[in-house]
């Protein structure tokens, strides 16, 4: 089976959610429960905050594989600020603050901010050949580098960057969620495209 990558669009922004709620290990849903009114699911404000037209996760900033004639996974990517302004820190939520501290070590770099599989589909080559649309995405805007930021505990996706030629430059103490089962350190990888 070959995937294919394309543009998201709105019709996306469902299956984004939940491809940004894996790729971030459950704390987007944590973080969206915080932000939801009152009847209102945590998908449901996932999937507005995928619909908006501007922000880190709108479906202007993903691409989507779909392999079996079916959405398989995503990528979500955009160039961080150069400079990086870190005005505001302290007015961030605490999960939030050492992400945000990583991000300004690589200004002006082409971040993936999520990517990810449905379980069902990893093991296939699509989280390879997604990485590999981030970086043409990086050589088109003419980015220095590719940044990614992984967790301690995800082992399995620190070594599909590594294989991609990323190296860790920096890391954070994670904060989690409170009953979040995995704890350790936020690290910062990059791959030069020079």
């Amino acid at each position: 089976m070959t995937p294919t990558i394309r543009p998201a669009t709105l019709n996306d922004t469902s299956a984004l959610a939940v491809l940004i709620d894996i790729a971030g290990e459950g704390m987007p849903n944590a973080m969206w429960r915080d932000l939801a009114a009152p009847g209102q699911s945590t998908l449901e404000v996932g999937r507005g905050r995928a619909r908006r037209e501007e922000g880190g996760f709108s479906y202007r900033h993903a691409f989507m594989a779909e392999a079996a004639g079916e959405v398989a996974g995503c990528l979500v990517g955009y160039p961080l600020d150069d400079p990086y302004e870190l005005t505001g820190l302290d007015e961030m939520p605490d999960l939030v603050r050492p992400l945000v501290r990583l991000e300004a070590q690589a200004p002006g770099s082409w971040y993936v901010n999520v990517l990810a599989t449905f379980p069902e589909f990893r093991g296939q080559g699509i989280g390879t050949k997604l990485l590999a649309q981030a970086a043409a995405e990086g050589r088109k805007r003419h980015a220095p580098a590719m940044s990614v930021i992984v967790g301690s505990w995800n082992a399995g996706a620190a070594r599909l960057y590594a294989r991609a030629g990323y190296a860790e430059i920096a890391r954070e103490h994670a904060v989690v969620p409170p009953g979040f089962s995995d704890l350790g350190d936020w690290s910062l990888m990059v791959q030069s495209l020079r």
